[in-house]
Protein backbone atom coordinates (compact mmCIF):
# COMPACT_ATOMS: atom_id res chain seq x y z
CA UNK A 1 0.00 0.00 0.00
CA UNK A 2 1.33 3.15 -0.98
CA UNK A 3 0.70 6.42 1.55
CA UNK A 4 0.93 3.88 4.06
CA UNK A 5 1.62 6.42 6.64
CA UNK A 6 -0.85 9.01 5.94
CA UNK A 7 -5.00 9.59 6.90
CA UNK A 8 -6.39 6.50 4.87
CA UNK A 9 -3.51 4.50 5.43
CA UNK A 10 -3.22 4.72 9.04
CA UNK A 11 -6.94 3.84 8.86
CA UNK A 12 -6.36 0.95 6.98
CA UNK A 13 -3.57 0.00 9.63
CA UNK A 14 -6.66 0.20 12.38
CA UNK A 15 -8.58 -1.93 10.77
CA UNK A 16 -6.52 -4.79 9.60
CA UNK A 17 -4.81 -4.76 13.50
CA UNK A 18 -8.27 -5.97 13.81
CA UNK A 19 -9.28 -7.91 10.43
CA UNK A 20 -5.82 -9.61 9.41
CA UNK A 21 -6.59 -12.70 7.40
CA UNK A 22 -4.04 -15.31 7.40
CA UNK A 23 -3.25 -15.13 3.41
CA UNK A 24 -2.54 -11.69 3.69
CA UNK A 25 0.43 -10.07 4.16
CA UNK A 26 0.35 -5.97 4.45
CA UNK A 27 3.19 -3.72 3.42
CA UNK A 28 2.91 -0.15 4.34
CA UNK A 29 5.20 2.09 1.97
CA UNK A 30 5.93 5.65 2.81
CA UNK A 31 7.84 8.36 1.18
CA UNK A 32 10.82 6.84 3.15
CA UNK A 33 10.58 3.67 1.41
CA UNK A 34 10.52 5.07 -2.18
CA UNK A 35 9.61 8.51 -3.85
CA UNK A 36 7.16 7.69 -6.47
CA UNK A 37 7.81 10.14 -8.27
CA UNK A 38 10.66 8.21 -9.23
CA UNK A 39 10.56 6.04 -12.19
CA UNK A 40 13.60 4.15 -10.52
CA UNK A 41 12.90 4.24 -7.27
CA UNK A 42 9.35 3.29 -7.36
CA UNK A 43 10.35 0.12 -9.63
CA UNK A 44 12.77 -0.73 -7.09
CA UNK A 45 10.11 -0.80 -4.64
CA UNK A 46 8.02 -3.44 -6.14
CA UNK A 47 11.37 -5.44 -7.46
CA UNK A 48 12.01 -5.48 -3.46
CA UNK A 49 8.54 -6.46 -2.01
CA UNK A 50 7.21 -7.92 -5.08
CA UNK A 51 3.33 -7.37 -4.15
CA UNK A 52 0.47 -9.33 -5.90
CA UNK A 53 -1.95 -6.59 -4.87
CA UNK A 54 -1.53 -2.64 -4.50
CA UNK A 55 -3.52 -0.08 -2.95
CA UNK A 56 -2.56 3.27 -4.16
CA UNK A 57 -3.19 5.95 -1.54
CA UNK A 58 -0.04 8.46 -2.15
CA UNK A 59 -0.61 11.59 -3.64
CA UNK A 60 0.02 15.32 -3.78
CA UNK A 61 -3.42 16.68 -2.10
CA UNK A 62 -4.15 19.67 -0.68
CA UNK A 63 -7.83 22.30 0.28
CA UNK A 64 -9.06 24.90 -1.53
CA UNK A 65 -6.45 27.49 -0.60
CA UNK A 66 -3.09 24.85 -1.50
CA UNK A 67 -4.71 24.47 -5.01
CA UNK A 68 -4.91 28.18 -5.83
CA UNK A 69 -2.20 28.86 -8.04
CA UNK A 70 -0.36 25.69 -7.75
CA UNK A 71 -2.66 23.55 -10.63
CA UNK A 72 0.09 23.24 -12.56
CA UNK A 73 2.06 21.38 -9.80
CA UNK A 74 -0.77 19.45 -8.74
CA UNK A 75 -1.35 18.02 -12.01
CA UNK A 76 2.43 17.26 -12.96
CA UNK A 77 3.69 15.40 -9.75
CA UNK A 78 0.06 13.20 -9.26
CA UNK A 79 0.40 12.14 -13.04
CA UNK A 80 4.48 11.20 -13.09
CA UNK A 81 3.58 9.76 -9.45
CA UNK A 82 0.46 7.62 -11.24
CA UNK A 83 2.14 6.66 -14.05
CA UNK A 84 4.85 5.50 -12.02
CA UNK A 85 2.94 2.89 -9.60
CA UNK A 86 0.36 1.97 -12.96
CA UNK A 87 3.67 0.91 -14.71
CA UNK A 88 5.04 -0.89 -12.07
CA UNK A 89 1.87 -3.13 -11.37
CA UNK A 90 1.60 -3.94 -15.19
CA UNK A 91 5.27 -4.61 -15.12
CA UNK A 92 5.59 -7.03 -11.95
CA UNK A 93 1.80 -8.76 -13.02
CA UNK A 94 0.00 -7.07 -9.87
CA UNK A 95 -3.41 -9.13 -10.10
CA UNK A 96 -5.40 -6.39 -8.76
CA UNK A 97 -4.69 -2.62 -8.23
CA UNK A 98 -7.08 -0.15 -6.50
CA UNK A 99 -6.09 3.29 -6.49
CA UNK A 100 -8.13 6.28 -4.57
CA UNK A 101 -9.65 9.27 -6.73
CA UNK A 102 -11.89 12.07 -5.48
CA UNK A 103 -14.91 14.06 -6.08
CA UNK A 104 -12.58 16.48 -7.18
CA UNK A 105 -12.60 14.52 -10.84
CA UNK A 106 -16.45 15.50 -11.30
CA UNK A 107 -17.56 18.08 -13.63
CA UNK A 108 -18.22 21.82 -11.71
CA UNK A 109 -21.29 21.98 -13.89
CA UNK A 110 -23.08 19.18 -13.79
CA UNK A 111 -26.82 18.29 -12.50
CA UNK A 112 -27.13 16.05 -8.63
CA UNK A 113 -26.45 13.71 -7.03
CA UNK A 114 -23.12 12.90 -9.31
CA UNK A 115 -22.56 9.76 -10.18
CA UNK A 116 -19.68 7.14 -11.55
CA UNK A 117 -21.42 7.42 -15.59
CA UNK A 118 -20.43 11.38 -15.08
CA UNK A 119 -16.95 11.57 -14.67
CA UNK A 120 -15.69 12.47 -18.33
CA UNK A 121 -18.84 14.76 -18.51
CA UNK A 122 -17.05 18.48 -18.49
CA UNK A 123 -14.06 20.42 -16.66
CA UNK A 124 -13.42 19.92 -12.85
CA UNK A 125 -14.06 23.57 -10.91
CA UNK A 126 -11.52 25.80 -11.82
CA UNK A 127 -10.15 26.19 -8.04
CA UNK A 128 -8.36 22.74 -8.04
CA UNK A 129 -8.60 21.19 -12.13
CA UNK A 130 -4.96 20.17 -12.00
CA UNK A 131 -5.64 17.80 -9.43
CA UNK A 132 -9.11 16.89 -10.78
CA UNK A 133 -7.61 16.16 -14.15
CA UNK A 134 -4.80 14.14 -12.83
CA UNK A 135 -6.79 11.95 -10.68
CA UNK A 136 -9.64 11.46 -13.26
CA UNK A 137 -6.98 9.83 -15.91
CA UNK A 138 -6.74 7.29 -13.28
CA UNK A 139 -9.49 6.03 -14.51
CA UNK A 140 -8.45 6.34 -18.18
CA UNK A 141 -5.13 4.57 -17.72
CA UNK A 142 -6.90 1.96 -15.71
CA UNK A 143 -9.20 0.81 -18.65
CA UNK A 144 -6.46 1.18 -21.26
CA UNK A 145 -3.98 -1.33 -19.39
CA UNK A 146 -7.42 -3.18 -19.16
CA UNK A 147 -8.19 -3.42 -22.44
CA UNK A 148 -4.12 -3.55 -23.50
CA UNK A 149 -2.47 -5.40 -21.34
CA UNK A 150 -6.09 -7.29 -19.32
CA UNK A 151 -4.94 -5.60 -15.80
CA UNK A 152 -7.45 -5.62 -13.06
CA UNK A 153 -6.91 -2.07 -12.16
CA UNK A 154 -10.16 0.08 -10.29
CA UNK A 155 -10.63 3.00 -8.07
CA UNK A 156 -12.85 3.95 -5.71
CA UNK A 157 -13.88 8.04 -5.35
CA UNK A 158 -14.19 9.05 -1.75
CA UNK A 159 -16.03 12.18 -0.77
CA UNK A 160 -14.16 14.52 1.67
CA UNK A 161 -11.81 12.59 3.90
CA UNK A 162 -11.03 13.51 7.76
CA UNK A 163 -10.05 11.65 10.77
CA UNK A 164 -6.97 10.84 13.05
CA UNK A 165 -3.33 11.42 11.08
CA UNK A 166 -4.92 14.06 9.20
CA UNK A 167 -2.65 16.80 7.55
CA UNK A 168 -3.84 19.77 9.79
CA UNK A 169 -1.32 22.32 8.17
CA UNK A 170 -3.45 24.94 7.76
CA UNK A 171 -2.21 26.03 3.93
CA UNK A 172 -2.23 22.44 3.12
CA UNK A 173 -4.86 20.51 4.73
CA UNK A 174 -8.59 19.81 3.80
CA UNK A 175 -11.45 21.70 5.59
CA UNK A 176 -12.17 20.16 8.82
CA UNK A 177 -8.66 19.47 9.68
CA UNK A 178 -7.97 23.10 9.06
CA UNK A 179 -10.67 23.83 10.98
CA UNK A 180 -10.06 22.29 13.82
CA UNK A 181 -5.99 23.44 13.72
CA UNK A 182 -7.94 26.86 13.65
CA UNK A 183 -10.48 26.24 16.59
CA UNK A 184 -7.74 24.56 18.71
CA UNK A 185 -5.28 27.89 18.02
CA UNK A 186 -8.22 30.13 18.75
CA UNK A 187 -9.08 28.46 21.73
CA UNK A 188 -5.50 28.23 22.92
CA UNK A 189 -4.93 32.37 22.45
CA UNK A 190 -8.18 33.24 23.28
CA UNK A 191 -9.17 34.63 19.83
CA UNK A 192 -11.61 35.28 17.08
CA UNK A 193 -11.96 31.64 15.32
CA UNK A 194 -12.00 32.63 11.02
CA UNK A 195 -13.89 30.97 8.45
CA UNK A 196 -13.03 31.22 4.80
CA UNK A 197 -15.97 32.18 2.77
CA UNK A 198 -19.92 32.06 3.98
CA UNK A 199 -20.21 28.54 5.10
CA UNK A 200 -22.69 28.03 3.04
CA UNK A 201 -21.07 25.35 0.73
CA UNK A 202 -21.92 22.03 1.72
CA UNK A 203 -20.38 18.42 1.37
CA UNK A 204 -20.37 14.90 2.14
CA UNK A 205 -17.84 13.79 4.54
CA UNK A 206 -16.55 10.40 5.15
CA UNK A 207 -14.45 9.40 8.41
CA UNK A 208 -11.13 8.01 7.69
CA UNK A 209 -12.10 4.22 9.08
CA UNK A 210 -15.05 4.11 7.41
CA UNK A 211 -12.80 4.67 4.06
CA UNK A 212 -10.23 2.32 5.98
CA UNK A 213 -13.19 -0.15 6.34
CA UNK A 214 -14.62 0.08 2.35
CA UNK A 215 -11.17 0.40 0.68
CA UNK A 216 -10.29 -2.98 2.01
CA UNK A 217 -13.61 -4.47 1.03
CA UNK A 218 -12.50 -2.87 -2.58
CA UNK A 219 -9.20 -5.11 -2.57
CA UNK A 220 -10.56 -8.37 -1.61
CA UNK A 221 -14.19 -8.14 -3.32
CA UNK A 222 -15.05 -5.26 -5.94
CA UNK A 223 -14.25 -7.02 -9.65
CA UNK A 224 -15.43 -3.51 -12.01
CA UNK A 225 -12.60 -1.86 -13.54
CA UNK A 226 -15.62 1.14 -13.71
CA UNK A 227 -14.79 3.10 -10.45
CA UNK A 228 -17.31 3.07 -7.15
CA UNK A 229 -18.19 6.17 -4.76
CA UNK A 230 -17.81 5.86 -1.07
CA UNK A 231 -20.07 8.53 0.32
CA UNK A 232 -22.26 8.35 2.91
CA UNK A 233 -26.14 8.84 1.89
CA UNK A 234 -27.45 12.30 0.69
CA UNK A 235 -29.24 13.04 3.66
CA UNK A 236 -26.00 13.09 5.79
CA UNK A 237 -24.94 16.51 3.53
CA UNK A 238 -23.83 19.12 5.93
CA UNK A 239 -22.62 22.69 5.81
CA UNK A 240 -18.92 24.40 6.25
CA UNK A 241 -21.03 26.47 8.88
CA UNK A 242 -22.51 23.70 10.86
CA UNK A 243 -19.34 21.39 10.38
CA UNK A 244 -17.79 24.83 12.30
CA UNK A 245 -20.12 24.75 14.65
CA UNK A 246 -19.73 20.62 15.62
CA UNK A 247 -16.30 21.42 15.71
CA UNK A 248 -15.97 24.64 18.32
CA UNK A 249 -18.82 22.60 20.63
CA UNK A 250 -16.01 19.36 20.71
CA UNK A 251 -13.23 21.51 20.97
CA UNK A 252 -15.13 23.67 23.71
CA UNK A 253 -14.60 26.65 22.32
CA UNK A 254 -15.91 30.21 23.32
CA UNK A 255 -15.56 33.01 21.84
CA UNK A 256 -16.04 35.69 18.70
CA UNK A 257 -16.85 33.28 15.37
CA UNK A 258 -15.87 35.08 11.75
CA UNK A 259 -17.31 34.55 8.63
CA UNK A 260 -14.66 36.18 6.07
CA UNK A 261 -17.36 36.27 3.41
CA UNK A 262 -14.42 38.26 1.05
CA UNK A 263 -12.87 35.15 0.94
CA UNK A 264 -13.87 32.47 -1.56
CA UNK A 265 -15.74 29.66 -0.80
CA UNK A 266 -15.20 26.93 -3.19
CA UNK A 267 -17.44 24.64 -4.89
CA UNK A 268 -20.72 25.19 -3.22
CA UNK A 269 -22.10 21.38 -4.12
CA UNK A 270 -20.38 18.18 -4.81
CA UNK A 271 -23.70 15.86 -3.62
CA UNK A 272 -22.19 12.48 -4.84
CA UNK A 273 -24.47 8.91 -4.77
CA UNK A 274 -23.88 6.29 -3.25
CA UNK A 275 -26.56 4.25 -4.87
CA UNK A 276 -23.87 1.76 -6.35
CA UNK A 277 -22.07 1.17 -3.36
CA UNK A 278 -25.57 0.58 -1.48
CA UNK A 279 -26.31 -2.20 -4.59
CA UNK A 280 -22.90 -3.83 -3.16
CA UNK A 281 -23.48 -2.70 0.79
CA UNK A 282 -27.17 -1.72 1.47
CA UNK A 283 -26.29 -2.17 5.30
CA UNK A 284 -22.71 -0.21 5.48
CA UNK A 285 -23.68 2.03 8.66
CA UNK A 286 -21.24 5.22 8.42
CA UNK A 287 -20.08 6.75 11.19
CA UNK A 288 -22.37 10.02 11.96
CA UNK A 289 -20.31 13.19 11.43
CA UNK A 290 -20.60 14.85 14.46
CA UNK A 291 -19.51 11.70 16.21
CA UNK A 292 -16.15 11.60 13.63
CA UNK A 293 -15.54 15.36 14.52
CA UNK A 294 -15.53 14.62 18.28
CA UNK A 295 -13.18 11.53 18.15
CA UNK A 296 -10.90 13.60 15.56
CA UNK A 297 -10.82 16.54 17.84
CA UNK A 298 -9.69 14.00 20.61
CA UNK A 299 -6.79 12.53 18.68
CA UNK A 300 -5.45 16.28 17.76
CA UNK A 301 -6.10 17.14 21.06
CA UNK A 302 -3.62 13.85 22.64
CA UNK A 303 -1.50 14.03 19.36
CA UNK A 304 -1.23 18.06 18.65
CA UNK A 305 2.89 18.34 19.15
CA UNK A 306 3.11 15.71 16.58
CA UNK A 307 0.58 15.88 14.47
CA UNK A 308 1.40 17.01 10.77
CA UNK A 309 0.51 20.96 11.51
Amino acid sequence: MTGGSGLVGNGIQTIIGNDKREDEEWIYLSSKDANLLSREETFAAFDKFKPTHVIHLAALVGGLYAHIGNNCEFFRKNMEMNDNILQASQRNKVKKLVSCLSTCIFPDKTTYPIDETMVHDGPPHASNFGYGYAKRMMDVQNRAYSEEHGCMFTSVIPCNIFGPHDNFNLEKSHVIPGLIHKAYEAKKNQTAFEIWGTGIAVRQFIYSLDLARLTIWAMREYKEIDPIIFAPDESDEVSIRDVSVMILEAIDFVGEVKFLTDRPDGQLKKTASNAKLRSYLPEFKFTPTRQAIEETVKWYNENHDTARN
